[in-house]
């Protein structure tokens, strides 16, 4: 079914009762070309400017269904007079007008509007135009003829990033004034139920066991339970296990006599007795070596504490948290970590979740790591919405750690009041590529003539030209997906439009289910 069949229906009719040839009905055909992700908050301003009334009525039709406040104009001169008087979210607009080109109302949408979603649409495109409407601003380039789906696609996600960006913004703006307490910052639902786990343990004098990836938090987690505790007054120490020097450990939690070993000159005081009603943390418990694991086992069960090289016990009164990003369960099957000391550590368990694993959390981080560096440079600055989205996207394999240390790294680099993607990290910046990059990619050669698909080059003698390779590349995996272009544009690794274009300029786009659709 041709879009501007739909469109010819809807205009006349007004209803979405249409059905193309397969006799599906258009109504489901409608509800896929927004999605529900636009009625998911406040209603988006939707601006349709196209000289072919029924595409536009179409599209009004069809955004208008889905919740959205709809306008719409014929030509340039209407576009921009609307543009003057409310304000648009997301306008949809052909480059080719009657007075005009779309490209002069881009740039004054983006102008008065600068968080303004734009898709552009054209039937003679070129590099050249695409190019020119990204940089102004467009998020995306449609070339007549289209699929429906494609129409589809685009036009839900400019509806769902419309919709990031206007609560980034506000939870910006919300956050910007708040302080938090003990480090921890987040809402979702991992986060609320730490929340309450914390409210109990903190007044309880067992012992925790906190544990989670790197970088997810856990000293946070350790201090915020010592000092929201009825001992704050009492000191917080952290003894590292992990050190490569095991007689630090054990002289740091049990202490030392004088010529205890060589270089003991004095005797020093182990923190486990030192720390009378205050917080021992045992960073990395997991890399304890065992015969120091027995040492701190006994130590827990009898409340006592004997020196290295001492036969004088000291009683201990220390609260021990411990934490560690290694599987304990697995290492006590293993024999690496004793099961006695599994469970005495065990008492309480705290799991921190991933960072990936409450991505609505990001924001609030994001906000929170950017008044700190406020507060440091006394410079105040903001995150663009295109950046926000990277970040959110990304799947943080070194959790909030890594997260605090990209706003540090953008901070340094920017050289404005915003922090933009190219600010970021290249591992964030990457995440935007494949949009980029679908606007250079060209044929090798502009015709092929009747190639044959079963050759190839281990086969045969001869060699094939790249852009052959690349025809029988796109051609295959539709065929594999019985036709799924979508799906095949994913698999490729390349954008919607360019595997439209190589399609229409290998000329057998018919071949397959869903023929290239015309709007002209």
């Amino acid at each position: 079914m041709l879009v501007k069949d739909a469109a010819a229906r809807l205009y006349e009719s007004s209803t979405v009762s249409l059905k193309n040839s397969n006799n599906c009905i258009a109504k489901e055909a409608s509800e896929r070309l927004v999605g529900p992700a636009i009625t998911e908050c406040a209603p988006l301003h939707v601006l349709v400017v196209d000289d072919d009334q029924q595409m536009r009525t179409a599209c009004c039709h069809v955004l208008a269904q889905k919740g959205a406040h709809v306008s719409e104009a014929g030509t340039l001169a209407e576009g921009e007079m609307l543009l003057q008087n409310q304000k648009v979210d997301l306008l949809l607009l052909d480059l080719k007008l009657p007075d005009g080109g779309g490209l002069a109302l881009l740039e004054k949408a983006k102008v008065l509007y600068p968080d303004t979603a734009v898709v552009v649409m054209t039937a003679y495109a070129t590099v050249s135009s695409a190019v020119e409407a990204m940089r102004i601003g467009a998020r995306d380039y449609l070339t007549k003829p289209f699929a429906l789906e494609e129409l589809t696609a685009v036009l839900k996600s400019a509806g769902q990033r419309v919709h990031f960006d206007r609560e980034s913004r506000l939870l910006r703006e919300k956050l910007r004034s708040q302080t938090n307490t003990d480090g921890l910052v987040g809402r979702s639902s991992e986060m609320q139920k730490l929340y309450r786990i914390l409210s109990k343990v903190a007044f309880s004098t067992h012992p925790v066991l906190i544990l989670g990836e790197s970088g997810t938090g856990k000293e946070v987690v350790a201090r915020s339970i010592h000092f929201n505790g009825p001992n704050v007054a009492k000191p917080f120490v952290q003894v590292d296990c992990s050190s490569p020097f095991p007689i630090w450990i054990e002289s740091e939690l049990f202490g030392h006599v004088r010529g205890a070993f060589p270089g003991a000159d004095c005797a020093k005081e182990g923190l486990l007795a030192s720390v009378s009603g205050g917080t021992v943390f045992l960073d990395e418990i997991g890399a304890l070596p065992l015969d120091l694991q027995s040492r701190l086992l006994r130590a827990l069960q009898e409340k006592e504490v004997r020196p290295m090289g001492g036969t004088q016990a000291r009683p201990i009164s220390a609260r021990v948290l411990a934490a560690t990003n290694r599987n304990l369960a697995a290492m006590v099957e293993q024999g690496k970590f004793r099961k006695d000391l599994f469970f005495r550590l065990n008492v309480v368990n705290l799991k921190m979740p991933a960072l990936r694993e409450r991505r609505d959390d990001i924001p609030l981080l994001v906000v929170h790591f950017m008044a700190k560096a406020e507060k440091e440079a006394g410079v105040e600055r903001t995150v663009s919405d295109e950046a926000l989205r990277a970040l959110v996207k990304y799947d943080w394999p070194g959790n909030v750690r890594e997260l605090e240390n990209a706003i540090e790294r953008a901070w340094v680099l920017s050289n404005g009041l915003t922090l933009n993607l190219d600010d970021l990290p290249i591992s964030l910046q990457d995440l935007e590529v494949p949009l980029r990059e679908e606007l250079t990619i060209e044929p090798a050669v502009e015709t092929i003539a009747q190639p044959d698909y079963k050759s190839s080059s281990s086969n045969s003698g001869h060699i094939v030209p790249i852009a052959e390779m690349e025809k029988q590349a796109i051609l295959g995996t539709i065929r594999m997906l019985n036709g799924d272009k979508i799906l095949a544009a994913k698999l490729l690794g390349i954008g919607k439009t360019t595997l439209y274009r190589k399609l229409k300029e290998y000329g057998v786009s018919d071949e397959f289910e869903g023929p290239i659709l015309s709007v002209s």
